[in-house]
């Protein structure tokens, strides 16, 4: 005699078994949440989750044949074309790194050209000579006190 599940009694299982979640959840949902995760930019993009998830719509009708192989075609192309671009970009990265850095010790040895008579330099044109700041500066004359202008009386 078959026993039927309530919910209770399946969300008290759920909560015994650590982990029976993830083995009984669909793969479907399984791709809607790691292509969210990846559409928001906190989890890593896989095919393989689009794949599972236009299968899913193919499977319930929500696409036709056409529509699923032209998404997956899009998908893959530009999966290959990102990966072809970062793999240019290390190796571009392993180029630098194997050239080696030219040394200042090189540059160093190379002998200057000499000169057997160097022109001799111009002398340069004599200082003009500065006041001394000691030097005492006359006074002018001290001003007479205006006098005072008579008041008017009326």
């Amino acid at each position: 005699m078959a026993t039927e599940l309530t919910s209770t009694t399946i969300t008290n299982i759920l909560e015994a078994v650590p982990g029976i979640k993830t083995v009984l959840r669909s793969p479907a949902a399984d791709a809607m949440v790691n292509l969210t995760r990846a559409a928001a930019g906190v989890g890593p993009f896989a095919v393989k989750d689009a794949r599972e998830l236009m299968r899913f719509a193919f499977r319930r009708g929500l696409i036709n044949n056409e529509e699923h192989d032209q998404v997956l075609a899009d998908v893959e192309g530009a999966v290959q074309a990102r990966q072809d671009r970062l793999a240019a970009r290390q190796s571009a990265r392993d180029d630098k790194r194997r050239v080696p850095p030219k040394r200042k010790a090189a540059a160093a040895k190379k002998p200057k050209p000499r000169v057997l008579h160097a022109p001799k330099k111009a002398k340069a044109a004599p200082k003009k000579a500065k006041r001394p700041l000691h030097k005492k500066v006359a006074k002018p004359a001290p001003r007479k006190p205006k006098k005072p202008a008579a008041k008017k009386r009326r």
